[in-house]
């Protein structure tokens, strides 16, 4: 008896709709944000990051600062995104790498989370962004003290970026 169960049990799940495909339902999928932060869209080069300590503009949102650069002028080279970005931290403030590697990571992640609103900002403006955000804190922060922040320092990056699109305008 109780192997007949089992196979009424089994065929019975054969049957459900997980299987049969009506499950799952694919028609939200093309609108969904992908949270990803790529090879195109990172900081790396020296010569722009230079450029951008040079030239660029500064603002603090303890323990972070931030420097940014706008440019009215797009380039439309497949090997760069409209909006690069970089991170640092102070060996002075951190001697052990582990530290400092781990305050980037967290750094790294709270912008890839939240990047979305100020991507589509740049792209609908048709400018370029470059952001660097140094950490410039004396301890390891909580990852709930990093995103706030970087939160806070993107709102101020999308506000200055409608600000500097209709000053040109």
């Amino acid at each position: 008896m109780a192997l007949r169960n089992k196979v009424f049990l089994i065929q019975d799940i054969l049957k459900s709709p997980a299987l049969t495909g009506d499950f799952f339902i694919f028609t939200g999928l093309e609108q969904t944000q992908r949270y990803t932060l790529g090879k195109t869209e990172r900081l790396k080069s020296r010569k722009q990051i230079e450029q951008l300590f040079k030239e660029g503009k500064t603002f603090s949102v303890s323990p972070l600062r931030i420097y940014y650069s706008v440019d009215a002028d797009v380039k439309k080279e497949n090997s760069t995104s409209a909006l690069q970005f970089g991170v640092g931290v102070s060996t002075r403030n951190f001697k052990k790498a582990v530290d400092r590697n781990r305050i980037k990571r967290l750094l790294r992640e709270a912008y890839r989370l939240q990047k979305n609103e100020l991507k589509d900002k740049v792209t609908q403006k048709k400018i370029q962004l470059n952001l660097f955000i140094i950490y410039t804190g004396r301890e390891l922060p909580a990852y709930n003290l990093i995103f706030e922040k970087v939160a806070v320092a993107l709102q101020k990056v999308v506000n200055i970026a409608d600000e500097s699109t209709e000053a040109n305008s």
